[in-house]
Parts: structure tokens; sequence; C-alpha cells
């Protein structure tokens, strides 16, 4: 079909993108996709390109938006440096199962396979990394290629998918009508599958929902949160996925990831049931693989997820179920257990044990992170959104806050440095209005600082947390306990954070006392342009509940 309108590549495919219901996108222009920039001029009303400093921070936007919204976040970028530079975030983004689709301009077909100026195979490249890669060599494709690769981002285990533009195919012309939106199914959970679930649920002493993954609806959390508990059964957030119930639900467990807890492990390893819902059980939340016996582990397992290949890929589950999580919480929903005291005995200890846990030990130096933390947890506004990078400072935001139902949390479960700034700035753009905290280690901001260029200019105002430690702590942790005294390669020598706050427009404040806190983070929360707060810690206090001083008489040193 046609509607007698003639449009060139970069136009068909803006047009599409609008059609389908993109509205935000992040890149670094570039001279390869020139017709796509010169084609957001006509939807400069419908759609805005954030402007980024780096390709690498764009692409992380570009994840925090899949993950916050459940829709595909947009990355653009030029071919060779710029694609390259972009690989951090189509990893986070798989890692995370979140939908992302990255638009790289290419050279054009005439030159190809000659390494022809930033020539880059992309098919080839991302192949191993996205979850499909392909290249547009026929305008007349476009609509047919962009509606694809929404379809493949979010469907089944969501993830990223990489488009190349060739430079001219995008000012080639066709007369081909823009895609139209799409619809994802959601696949069922069959009756029987159902009754064999309650079944299991209603033999078991000793249940744990384990919760995770994207494309959850505000509803299905509800459900789910509703069911566990009137049935006493203990929920258990996959890494970093705690915001998808309401932490404040007696069911509520804490969640399975880095720096896992005794008392979490334990719960694992005794459950006689677990209900996997939405999971890949990645390495964080198995403890490295040690938890469950591969492929069959010793409590009865009910593994659901939307992309069958997920099912049994580690562990055989006794009632595989290939089902998406609203489906599967509308299952459950339906479902009423008959009072077990054992049930309620498990949860409810389950419960004590996470409640304790929120309190940290006291630290070491003249800065307590523990205090610090608990007095975020107790001021954070209830639809708050926080965000966080890679790094031992990164068990704060982890370990010890809990979230309500309205309030979100953004990290990376690929444990990769940089995110958390670029990850407020997507929140931001994506709700002016609610308020945004990052979580940054000293090392962890200086990945994506330059991001900041993008804040002052889109007038971004999220609150950072620069946790200023002179280290890369979690290696020199790592590096205490395996060589322990022998220090290298980790000390670092930071710039005048407060300095930086000032060039970009931002409030600063500077806290090297506990008790200078509180009144620093108030001041930081009402600066209408933003703030960064730097913490300085001490170096011996290299994780929440271990110092340097207690790794090495570990180790006998």
């Amino acid at each position: 079909m046609t509607d007698g309108r003639t449009r060139n590549g970069g136009q068909l495919l803006m047009d599409s993108l609008v059609a389908l219901g993109a509205t935000r996108g992040f890149g670094v222009p570039g001279e390869s996709y020139l017709a796509v920039l010169d084609a957001m001029v006509d939807h400069a009303n419908a759609f805005d390109l954030v402007l980024c400093r780096q390709e690498g921070g764009a692409a992380y936007m570009a994840a925090a938006w899949g993950k916050l919204t459940g829709e595909p976040g947009l990355c653009f970028v030029t071919r060779g440096p710029g694609a390259t530079n972009a690989t951090v975030g189509i990893h986070t983004a798989m890692q995370d199962s979140v939908p992302m689709i990255l638009f790289v301009g290419q050279v054009g077909t005439d030159v190809m396979g000659r390494e022809a100026f930033q020539e880059v195979d992309y098919t080839a490249f991302f192949g191993p990394l996205a979850k499909w890669a392909v290249q547009i060599d026929h305008v007349d494709r476009v609509p047919e290629i962009i509606s694809r690769a929404w379809t493949v981002a979010m469907s089944g285990r969501p993830g990223p998918v990489v488009v190349a533009l060739p430079e001219d195919m995008l000012v080639g012309t066709s007369d081909r009508l823009p895609c139209d939106p799409v619809t994802i199914p959601e696949p069922a959970v069959p009756e029987a599958g159902a009754a064999r679930m309650a079944a299991m649920l209603a033999a078991a002493e000793r249940p744990v929902m384990l919760v995770g993954g994207t494309r959850w609806t505000a509803g299905s959390a509800r459900a789910l949160e509703s069911f566990a508990a009137a049935n006493d059964v203990p929920v258990v957030a996959a890494f970093r996925f705690h915001d998808i119930i309401d932490n404040h639900c007696p069911s509520f467990v804490g969640d399975a990831g880095v720096a896992m807890n005794a008392y979490m492990k334990d719960l694992l390893r005794e459950a006689d049931l677990i209900v996997a819902i939405n999971i890949r059980f990645g390495e964080s939340t198995t403890d490295g693989y040690s938890l469950f016996d591969a492929p069959k582990m010793a409590a009865k397992l009910v593994h659901s997820h939307a992309s069958d290949g997920e099912i049994g890929k580690i562990y055989a589950p006794d009632l595989p179920i290939h089902a998406g999580p609203n489906a599967m919480a509308s299952a459950l929903a339906g479902i009423s257990l008959p009072a077990s005291e054992a049930r309620t005995a498990w949860r409810d200890a389950a419960r004590e044990n996470y409640l304790a846990a929120l309190t940290a030990p006291a630290q070491p130096g003249d800065v307590d992170m523990g205090v610090i933390t608990a007095h975020i947890r107790d001021t954070l506004p209830e639809d708050a959104i926080i965000t966080h990078g890679a790094g031992n400072f990164s068990i704060w935001p982890n370990k010890f806050i809990s979230y309500g139902r309205n309030q979100r949390m953004l990290g990376p479960q690929s444990g990769s440095m940089g995110f958390g700034l670029p990850a407020a700035l997507a929140a931001k753009v994506h709700d002016p209005s609610r308020f945004v905290l990052c979580f940054a280690g000293d090392g962890d901001f200086q990945m994506n600082g330059n991001e900041m260029g993008t804040a002052l200019q889109a007038g971004l105002n999220p609150v950072i947390l620069i946790i200023n430690n002179a280290s890369y702590g979690t290696i020199r942790m790592h590096q205490e306990r395996e060589y322990p005294t022998r220090v290298s390669g980790t000390a670092i020598v930071n710039p005048d954070y407060m300095a930086i706050a000032a060039a970009y427009g931002f409030h600063g404040e500077r806290v090297t006392e506990t008790g200078q806190f509180a009144d620093a983070y108030q001041r930081a929360c009402d600066s209408p342009t933003g703030a960064i707060v730097e913490i300085v810690t001490s170096t011996e206090a290299i994780s929440p509940r271990t110092t340097i001083t207690a790794l090495r008489a570990a180790a006998g040193k």
C-alpha cells in the first residue's frame, strides 16, 4: 500500500518509530545517519533526541529507559567508533532482559567489504551480544524490519536489537507506508499447569517465590503481592529486581544477588519448592551457581518464562510453564492455599531475617554509610527512582533500602560500572517531576561523569551521591582476599567534585562526617538544578559487612 508520498529511508524510519509509539531517543550525532537526524526535525513535537556526550552513556540511557518503561529504549550512534562505544549498553540490556534498539549508521552498500572508513560488519560484531542484529539494505524494507525489530526487542525474553543503516539506503526513496503499531502477545498459563502448580504449593512447607525480569504490569505486581501475603509464601527478588513488588509486603524477604546475606542462602538451600517467575537463573542470583545442583536441584522447581529458551537452560524444572510474568500473576491470583502453620512460620522467620538485615553494622571512619542510608530510606518520596552503577557502594541501595510500590530501582545485572548517572538522566527524561537519586562510587562516577553535560543541556536535575573511598573498592576487596597487603592498581586520586558540580550548574555538598549528611542532603534535594553530594568514606570500610583489617586477619596477615 502507498499514500502517494515518497519518503527517503531516514523519513520512513522516523515515521515508523513514531507510529510504533516512540517518543524519546538517546544518541550522539554522526555523519553516517544525517538523513535520520534530518527526519527528526519533522517530528519535533512528537519525538525528542536527547543529545549525549559519549555513545556508551547514550546506550546506558536507552537500556535504563527500557527497564523503566518496558518499551524499547532507542539509541542512535554513528558507525565504527560510535557503534563500538555503544557495545556496553547492548551487553547491559541483554543481561538485564530489557527491550532496546540501537540504530547504527553504516557505510554505503556500494563500498562494503573494502574496509571503508569506519566500516564494521555489525551483524557479525553484535550477533553474539544482541538478541538480533540486522542491516537494512533496501529502503522498501524499512517498515518491515523496524516492525520486526520492535517486536523482537519486546517479545519472549526482552532484549537489545541492533539495526545497521547504510548511508545510501537512508537517502534512497520509497513509496512504502510506515509500519503500524504492533501487539506483543504474552503466553498464558495452561489450566493443567495452574492446577499442578496449586497442588505443589499446597504440598510445600518451605516454598519460595523467586521473581525478576521485565515487562511486569502494576496490576500483576499487586496480584502477586496479594497472593503471597494471603498464603504466607515468601517472595525473593532476583538480582537487582527489588522493585517488582512492594518491599513492605509481609511476604517480601529480600533479594538474591551479589553480597548475598547468609539468611538468604539458607532460605534458598532449605526451600522444598522454588517457584521461579520470569528469571534466567543468573550467576549472581544463584551465588555463583552454588545454591542449587544442576541440572536437578534438591527442591521441586516450577519455572515460568515468556521465552521457552530460558526454561530448562540450567535447571530442569519439575513443572515447566511457558508463560509471561503477568499471566503467571493472574494464575496465582486464582489460587488459595490451605492454612499451614509450617509455611506461616517459614515465611515469618524469613521476613524477620530480612528486616534485621536492613540494619548495617557500624562502619569505621568518620562517615557511617549505614546511618546515612537509613536516613535516605526513611525520607525517600514514595515515587522515588534510585539508580546505581557497579561497585561495593551499590550494596547500600541493594541491601539497605526497602522499595515501596511506586519506587523504582535501576541497576545493571551485568555489573557494569558507570550505569548510574546515565540511568538517572533517562529517568528524569521519562518523568521530570519524580525525585531521582543516583548512587555512584568515585571510580564508577568517573566512567560517565561527562554525561553531566547531557544533564546541563537537557535541564535534568537528579541528586547524585558520590561515595568517595579513593579506591576501586570491589577490586581492592578481592585483592585483599587473594593477595592481602599487596595493593596494586586500585587506589584512585580524585578530582574536585564540588568544582565539577559548579561547572555543570549543579549544587555541591561535601560530607566528611556522618552528622553533616542530613542537612547537606536536604539542601541537595531542594536544589532546582540538581546536586552532587560527595560522601568521603574510609577505604577501610571496604564493604558494608567487612573491613580491610578483617579481610587481612582472615588471610592470616
